[in-house]
């Protein structure tokens, strides 16, 4: 089997990362976190001759998911969110798209839980709960390829806010030092917003962590 790739699209008003994880030599993707305009999305992907097979959602905050419905529709593809996320995920005021004029929700085809382990267009994806920037938030963890993407859980030298609803600065810093920093140090770390980073550096040099 070909080696797992990752790439990154930054989409939307708040400059969100999706990113698209597929095994080189193979056309099918796993999408995370269709930030928006979900049918331009899809068609940019299939220029690249990538087809859109499963899509992740790391949390339900407007500026993951504006794109996730119409994704849905153009590929047919599965969405899946932990089931800790359903109220964020449901309801246009606590995912906070209300906010910004341009309500929106999402009902994932399948809720996932902590420490699951998914088998997705040939790649094994763990899913690991980090509550803290909403009740439901998880990273994806591909322990083959050494990556984790972590959406607005951790940043490069920061964290995910935590002044949404449902959110939790003490549980958001405990989900990281307890479930992320205990990968291995050059787990390269792909964040929601901003540049790639690794668990080694935000160890050593994160403010919010120290």
């Amino acid at each position: 089997m070909g080696e797992i790739k990752i790439g990154r699209m930054t989409l939307g008003a708040c400059a969100t990362n999706c990113y698209f994880l597929y095994r080189e030599g193979s056309s099918d993707v796993v999408l995370v976190d269709p930030a928006d305009r979900g049918a331009e999305l899809y068609a940019a992907l299939k220029q690249k001759g990538l087809l859109v097979k499963e899509i992740l959602l790391t949390h339900g905050h407007f500026d993951h998911i504006y794109g996730a419905q119409k994704m849905r529709e153009e590929s047919g593809a599965k969405i899946y969110a932990t089931v800790a996320e359903k109220v964020v995920c449901q309801d246009a005021h606590v995912n906070v798209s209300a906010n910004f004029g341009r309500k929106c929700t999402i009902i994932p085809d399948e809720w996932l839980v902590d420490g699951q382990e998914l088998e997705l267009c040939g790649m094994k994806i763990k899913v690991i709960a980090t509550p803290g920037h909403t009740i439901g938030s998880c990273c994806y963890y591909v322990e083959e390829a050494g990556f984790l993407v972590s959406g607005d859980t951790l940043f490069e030298s920061s964290v995910g806010r935590t002044d949404f609803p449902t959110g939790s600065m003490t549980k958001l810093i405990n989900s990281i030092k307890e479930k992320l920093f205990v990968l291995p140090d050059e787990t390269k770390v792909y964040p929601g917003h901003g540049n790639a980073t690794t668990i080694a550096a935000e160890k050593k040099f994160n403010p919010f962590v120290q």
